[in-house]
C-alpha cells in the first residue's frame, strides 16, 4: 500500500522500551536482513503493490481533471482518499492488536484490488463519474489504513530490534523507489489509455497478495490481558501519546506539514497542466520529486545514527520552510520536480529516526492502538490539505496557494524550534 509523501508523526526515546525480544529473534539478530525470509517476502511484495499504487495515484488527479477540468473536484477525490486517515485509524488500531494481522494484510490487498477494478470497467462502459472515483478512493484509503497499521505492528516481530532501523530504512527505499518509478509510469500509461494505470495497480495487488500467503512467522504477540471495549482501547493509544511530550509535540508538528504537502502535490499537478505539460511530462515531474525521496531513503539508512529526534524535528521543518517558496518561482515541470526532490530528500530521515525510536518505545501489544492514535492526528490533516489545496487553487491560483502553504510551514518550523518538549529531548511527563 502507498504511503503519504510527508508521512511521519511518531517519535520516542531509544532505550526506554523495556521490551524483551520475542522468541527466536536472538538467533536471527546475526542474520543479514536480506536473508530474513519473511521480511524479504513482505518487502518484495510491497515493492510491486506500492509501485502499482503510485502509478494510479499519479493517474487519479489526471483522470479527474480530464473528466471535469476542475481542481476542486480533484481536491475532493484526494480528500476522499485520505479521509480514512482521519476517521479510520482510531478504531482500526485496537482491531489490528486484536485480529489476525496476517489476515488483515491479505484482506486489505484483495479488497483494494477489487474496488480499483471497478474504475477501468466503468471507463470502458462510459459510466465513470467523480462520485464513483471518490468512493473508490475512500475504500482504497481505508484498506491502506488497515494494511499500514498491521505491517507496522508486525515489523518488530519479523526483524530483531537491532535491525529495526535498517528495516524501516529499507521500507523507505521501497516506498520512495516505487514513487520514483510510479510517477513517470502513471503519466505514460495514462497517455496511452486512461484505464491502464488502474489495471496495472489491480495486477500489482494480486501479485503482492500471493507473496503474503507464504509468510511463515506468527505476526501476533500473545497477551494475557482481556480485550478492552473498542472505544476504551482507542483511548489507550491517545493516553500513551499524551504521556510522552516529544511524541505529542512531533505529532502536532507533522500534522501541519502533512496538510501542506498533501496540498503541494495537487498544486504541482495543476500547475504543470496549466503550463501545457503532457501527462507523461507531469508523471516525469512527480518521478523526479520522488527520486529525491529515494536518495534520501538510502542516505537515511546511514545518517540516522548521527541525529537525535530533536535535531531532526527542528531541522527538517526549517528545510521545508526554506524550500517551499521556490515552487512559486517556476512553472517548468523539470524544475518543479527538482525542487520537490529537495523537499522529499529529508523526509526519509524523519521517518527512519522518529518512527524508528517510536517503534522501539511502544510495547508490541500496544503498537496498533498507539500507531492508530498517532496517525489519526498526524494524517488526519491530509483530507483537509486536499480540500484546502483545491479551494486555494480555484481562488488564488498556483502562486498564491504556494505562498499560503509557505506561511503555514514557516509557522510550523518556528513552533518546532520554540517547543519546550522538543528542546528538552522528550522527557516523559
Amino acid at each position: 500500500m502507498t504511503a503519504p509523501t510527508g508521512k511521519a508523526g511518531q517519535t520516542g526515546q531509544a532505550g526506554q522500551t523495556g521490551q524483551v525480544a520475542p522468541s527466536g529473534q536472538a538467533e536471527k539478530a546475526a542474520t543479514p536482513l536480506w536473508r530474513n525470509r519473511d521480511f524479504a517476502l513482505l518487502w518484495s511484495g510491497q515493492v510491486v503493490s506500492t509501485t502499482g499504487a503510485r502509478i494510479s495515484a499519479t493517474a487519479m488527479p489526471l483522470l479527474v481533471l480530464a473528466l471535469t477540468g476542475s481542481p476542486t473536484d480533484a481536491g475532493l477525490v484526494g480528500a476522499a482518499a485520505t479521509l480514512p486517515y482521519l476517521i479510520g485509524h482510531l478504531p482500526a488500531g485496537p482491531l489490528v492488536d486484536r485480529w489476525n494481522r496476517r489476515r488483515i494484510l491479505l484482506v486489505s490487498q484483495v479488497t483494494a484490488a477489487l474496488v480499483l477494478a471497478t474504475v477501468p470497467i466503468a471507463l470502458w462502459l462510459g459510466a465513470l463519474t467523480v462520485a464513483h472515483l471518490a468512493v473508490v478512493a475512500f475504500v482504497h484509503g481505508l484498506c491502506f489504513v488497515f494494511f499500514g497499521l498491521a505491517e507496522a505492528a508486525a515489523l518488530p516481530l519479523i526483524v530483531p530490534p537491532a535491525q529495526l532501523h535498517t528495516a524501516i530504512a529499507r521500507n523507505e527505499v521501497r516506498t520512495r523507489g516505487a514513487a520514483l518509478a510510479g510517477g513517470p509510469l502513471g503519466g505514460l500509461l495514462f497517455g496511452i489509455d486512461r484505464a491502464l494505470p488502474f489495471v496495472t495497480e489491480v495486477l500489482s495487488y494480486a501479485a503482492a497478495s500471493i507473496a503474503l500467503i507464504f509468510l511463515r512467522r506468527d505476526l501476533q504477540e500473545e497477551t494475557a490481558e482481556p480485550p478492552e471495549p473498542l472505544w476504551r482501547a482507542a483511548l489507550t493509544g491517545l493516553r500513551w501519546i499524551w504521556r510522552h511530550p516529544l511524541v505529542r509535540a512531533a505529532i502536532l508538528l507533522v500534522t501541519a506539514s502533512n496538510l501542506v504537502f498533501q496540498a503541494v502535490i495537487l498544486v504541482l499537478v495543476v500547475r504543470a497542466q496549466a503550463g501545457g505539460a503532457s501527462a507523461a511530462e507531469t508523471g516525469l515531474m512527480l518521478g523526479i520529486y520522488s527520486g529525491g525521496g529515494m536518495l534520501g531513503a538510502f542516505a537515511a539508512g546511514w545518517l540516522h545514527r548521527f541525529f537525535t529526534p530533536r535535531t531532526v524535528i527542528i531541522g527538517v521543518n526549517w528545510v521545508w520552510a526554506a524550500l517551499l517558496p521556490l515552487f512559486a518561482v517556476t512553472d517548468e515541470p523539470l524544475w518543479l520536480g527538482v525542487i520537490g526532490a529537495a523537499t522529499a530528500f529529508v523526509g526519509p530521515l524523519w521517518n527512519v529516526v522518529i518512527v524508528g525510536y517510536f517503534a522501539l518505545l511502544v510495547p508490541n501489544q500496544l503498537q496498533g492502538r498507539v500507531t492508530s492514535a498517532s496517525k489519526t492526528l498526524s494524517w488526519g490533516s491530509m483530507p483537509v490539505g486536499s480540500l484546502t489545496g483545491g479551494l486555494l487553487l480555484s481562488g488564488l491560483g498556483a502562486r498564491g496557494t504556494v505562498l499560503v502553504l509557505t506561511g503555514i510551514m514557516l509557522a510550523t518550523a518556528v513552533a518546532a524550534t520554540a517547543s519546550p518538549a522538543v528542546r528538552g529531548g522528550g522527557q516523559s511527563g
